[in-house]
């Protein structure tokens, strides 16, 4: 089990397999992109599986989530789902994805054992899509959300980070859009973990705003709190249901007293938090030989150092020197 001093148990496990993408998000990376990780500091394809075996087998994780930088972007992804999925106890087993490239392999992840996806869409325009992606790349997502549906992968999660200046008035078409094509819609708060470290509180589109701009054209009632659990996302039935919105508010409505996520990183470093800037080395235990009843002791211990809280509600919040794409979403 993977307890902190707070009592909350760690049974989410979100794994980086890359810290790569095809997309250069104006939130999270420069247009040039960033200094990637060199090979060999990427764990291999049996580290991961053996670290997710431990997480699963010794730990009491019962969902793993990959991601990246862009998950798609591994070369083993398929396989790593499959021997994952063929594990004892049998974890939940999602991926979150920009979704290109996932309208070809969609389905064979979905025989490999994938059980749903999450997809980033934050426009519903090509041209706004460009300019905040730096990629003419917006029907491929499309095509990718399309194939997921068809393959099984549901509910298909849609994620949107809504922008000022380039998005922000999209929340109510993105919310009819995601309802006529029956994908879940959830908005999340831009965050601190951009490579460029150019957030500011200041500005930003908040929980508040996102339920005002939808309220002007839809009937929101607040999800039964009992029915949210460890959730990020707080939910809304839209017009009675069954159709639902949720809003991830990370930085105005930290929800950090019952996180249940535990993470590793594309070069295999133990964060118990997205905000942390301590991380427990799982890598190099790995390739030294370790035993699997070690390495799940390391694991522990840097769960039972997990903070009370992000910090996010500070507004002297400094961010972490590691962009997201490094440490996965």
């Amino acid at each position: 089990m993977l307890l902190d001093t707070y009592g909350r148990t760690a049974t989410d496990l979100r794994v980086s397999l890359t810290d790569r993408c095809n997309l250069r998000c104006t939130y999270c990376m420069p247009e040039e992109g960033l200094s990637w990780l060199a090979k060999p500091d990427l764990l291999t394809d049996d580290e991961i599986v053996r670290l997710v075996s431990i997480a699963v087998t010794d730990l009491g994780v019962t969902e793993v989530r990959f991601t990246g930088g862009e998950p798609l972007l591994r070369p083993g992804l398929v396989s790593i789902v499959e021997r994952c999925a063929a594990l004892t106890p049998r974890p939940q087993l999602s991926l979150t994805t920009n979704g290109i490239g996932l309208g070809r392999c969609a389905s064979a992840l979905r025989d490999a054992g994938l059980d749903r996806v999450n997809v980033s869409l934050d426009t519903l325009r090509p041209d706004v899509f460009q300019a905040m992606a730096r990629r003419k790349r917006h029907q491929d997502v499309l095509d990718g959300l399309a194939a997921a549906q068809a393959a099984g992968l549901a509910p298909v999660k849609v994620n949107a980070v809504l922008m000022p200046g380039q998005n922000d008035d999209e929340a109510p078409d993105l919310l009819a859009w995601a309802i006529e094509h029956h994908y879940e819609l959830r908005f999340i708060e831009q965050m601190p973990l951009d490579a460029q470290h150019g957030w500011r509180r200041e500005g930003m589109i908040t929980a508040g705003d996102i339920l005002a701009s939808l309220r002007t054209r839809f009937d929101l009632t607040p999800e039964d709190a009992d029915d949210r659990g460890s959730a990020p996302a707080e939910r809304w039935l839209v017009d009675g249901g069954p159709a639902r919105v949720g809003v991830i508010a990370s930085v105005t409505r930290p929800f950090c007293r019952a996180c249940d996520r535990t993470r590793i990183t594309a070069d295999g470093q133990v964060r118990t938090c997205l905000f942390a800037r301590e991380e427990t080395d799982l890598r190099a235990a790995l390739r030294s030989g370790t035993s699997d009843a070690e390495v799940a002791e390391r694991w522990r211990l840097a769960t039972w150092g997990k903070k009370a809280g992000s910090g996010l509600d500070d507004p002297t919040f400094l961010q972490p020197q590691r962009p997201m794409s490094a440490i996965g979403g």
